[in-house]
């Protein structure tokens, strides 16, 4: 059995989750389940980034003391990946005493073993709180950071310990031609071998002043302890949830296959992770994901500026299972795409309630009435529809294109319900002469189901455990993808049950 271990960002503790934070969740889950389906041992790793500047600040705006922010924040944030049947099998907090011990022996692993890779230096700049980041000249529009432009950006000037990035750049440059794969999709690794192209500048890892902070192990030359920068602190968290350094089992899962994290955080994931993983001595992954942003009528969430979406009613309008569905199949998870009330109704209406609902609702009833609810055989024979969009859905799954992962699963529905309407097996029933071939028709519409509900599993987990239980195989573990095309369904017990996707009544606009 194959390792797969899968991260996603961990959400800042500042405020509440917001549709960005669930696309990047729903997206990771979809690929962790899959993975699961092909048979691999599937780690998936999230949590909470709770230390810096931005939290502490936001806790005094409240009057609270900066744990117990963070801490009603991570119950906030968990329980809406519960809601979302995030299947996530770890959860990482950086104010865990665990990751407070793995930074430490991090930082001073790579003090040991790379010690001019840090120095101190008196700095000034431009410091976005909102970014936890000096911002370069190409970084500010107006005088304001372009990714928060609503926040005031800070003249900072202390003297911190340095990291020298620097250092690494012919590294990574190696690094990334030697693995063309390494930084996906191809804009992201366009965008920063532009940045390497430009030079790498070595950054600050220590804050004066900072308090809610990790303290970095290494005082100044003045014996000044420093908080350790948040970014420092937060990007080892993928390597601290394998258990380094206290449990040696650690090993057996580093490097991850995959970080799945917003394109505005790419540098931070795909440049400086890996510069601190070469100089502690540590393997890199395998993979980061630069997914990119939902929008609302083209523009950014941003709860400052007014662009936002209550995250429950959308959740709520159809449930769980179709939000999930719609984000995936509507937002392309190689660039960005927008969310919208009307297509998210009608991709409900036409693709889950009329289209898979209604296949299911139709083949069960069928063999209910004509079969007494069990299926007929039928010959074992290759269904090509079957078999084609399989190879389509893993070759897109195994690319991480998740989209065309569920476009390829939902031919499977479209095709059954185009061959339901040309068949007509109602009119076939009233001819005894035709069993055989009402027969063959309702093996085929079973089996389309089954094929349907194991690969939309990954978007739908609750809707297709339902759907798979209808079924009545008398198998709790759904086929594995290569059984699907010859999939034997005869004398699976079908039961009608319920609605699968009530139609809504109105589907109106927010």
């Amino acid at each position: 059995m194959s390792r797969f271990y899968v991260t996603t960002a961990i959400d800042y503790a500042n405020g509440d989750p917001h549709l960005g934070h669930a696309f990047e969740k729903i997206g990771a889950d979809a690929i962790a389940r899959y993975h699961r389906l092909i048979g691999d041992d599937v780690r998936f790793c999230m949590g909470m980034d709770e230390h810096g500047q931005k939290v502490a600040q936001t806790a005094a705006a409240r009057g609270v003391e900066p744990q117990a922010l963070v801490d009603e924040l991570a119950a906030r944030f968990s329980a809406l990946w519960n809601k979302l049947g995030i299947s996530n099998t770890r959860w990482v907090r950086t104010t865990d005493a665990h990751h407070r011990r793995g930074v430490k022996a991090f930082i001073e692993q790579a003090l040991e073993r790379n010690p001019d890779d840090f120095y101190e230096k008196t700095y000034e700049g431009w410091y976005c709180v909102g970014c936890e980041l000096f911002k370069r000249e190409n970084e500010i529009a107006d005088g304001r950071c372009v990714l928060h432009p609503t926040r005031e950006l800070q003249w900072t000037e202390e003297r911190n310990w340095f990291f020298r990035l620097s250092r690494y750049q012919d590294f990574l440059r190696a690094h990334f031609e030697a693995n063309p794969g390494f930084i996906l999709p191809e804009s992201r690794r366009n965008e920063l071998l532009a940045l390497l192209d430009s030079g790498l500048e070595d950054i600050s890892i220590t804050r004066a002043r900072l308090s809610w902070a990790i303290p970095f192990p290494k005082a100044t030359s003045n014996g000044e302890t420093q908080g350790t920068w948040v970014w420092f602190d937060a990007l080892p968290n993928y390597l601290t949830d394998t258990g380094f350094p206290d449990d040696e089992s650690w090993r057996e899962w580093w490097p991850a296959q995959l970080h799945v994290v917003g394109k505005d955080i790419t540098r931070l994931h795909a440049i400086i992770w890996p510069a601190m993983l070469q100089s502690a001595g540590l393997p890199l992954p395998e993979r980061v994901w630069g997914h990119g942003f939902v929008t609302l009528g083209g523009e950014r969430f941003s709860k400052s500026s007014g662009v936002t979406l209550d995250l429950d009613e959308a959740i709520d309008r159809f449930g769980p299972d179709a939000f999930r569905y719609y984000l995936l199949r509507e937002v392309p998870w190689d660039s960005d795409g927008g969310f919208s009330w009307e297509r998210f109704a009608e991709r409900y209406t036409s693709e889950l309630a009329n289209g898979l609902g209604n296949l299911a609702s139709r083949s069960t009833s069928m063999i209910g009435k004509y079969r007494q609810g069990a299926v007929p055989a039928s010959p074992l024979e290759v269904d090509p529809v079957i078999a084609d969009a399989v190879a389509r859905y893993r070759a897109a799954m195994d690319a991480n294109l998740l989209h065309e992962g569920a476009a390829a699963a939902f031919e499977v529905v479209r095709h059954a319900n185009a061959v339901v309407a040309e068949r007509q097996p109602w009119s076939v029933a009233k001819d005894p002469s035709r069993a055989d071939e009402l027969d063959l028709t309702l093996a085929s519409m079973v089996r389309y189901l089954a094929a349907a509900a194991t690969m939309l599993s990954p978007f739908m987990p609750v809707k297709t455990a339902e759907l798979w239980e209808r079924l009545g195989s008398g198998r709790d573990a759904l086929p594995s993808l290569d059984e699907l095309a010859t999939l034997d369904v005869a004398s699976w017990t079908v039961q009608s049950g319920g609605i699968l996707f009530p139609r809504p009544e109105v589907a109106a606009p927010a």
